[in-house]
């Protein structure tokens, strides 16, 4: 069995949705996000962003996920493992 090759091949519709997100905002330099936020530019609960970014944090070959801090909204930064 080959490892699929794609996000959308390796990641549900929502957790695809996020990491665009989070890819585009650390193109632009964003290191940290906080869970409402995305879920609001999105269109999903802030459970739905919590959960999926937790599971994200665990599997993700492509960035580096990690809760940082929570006030308000749970914080996560996002850092890129592909080196360019």
């Amino acid at each position: 069995m080959t490892e699929p090759k794609t996000i959308r091949e390796r990641y549900n519709d929502t957790q695809s949705r996020i990491l665009g997100y989070l890819t585009a905002g650390v193109a632009k330099g964003s290191r940290f996000f906080k869970a409402k936020y995305i879920a609001k530019d999105l269109g999903l609960s802030s459970k739905e962003v919590g959960t999926n970014l937790a599971i994200l944090s665990e599997i993700c070959d492509e960035l580096d996920i990690q809760r940082w801090s929570y006030s308000n909204s749970t914080t996560w930064m996002v850092t890129s493992k592909i080196i360019a």
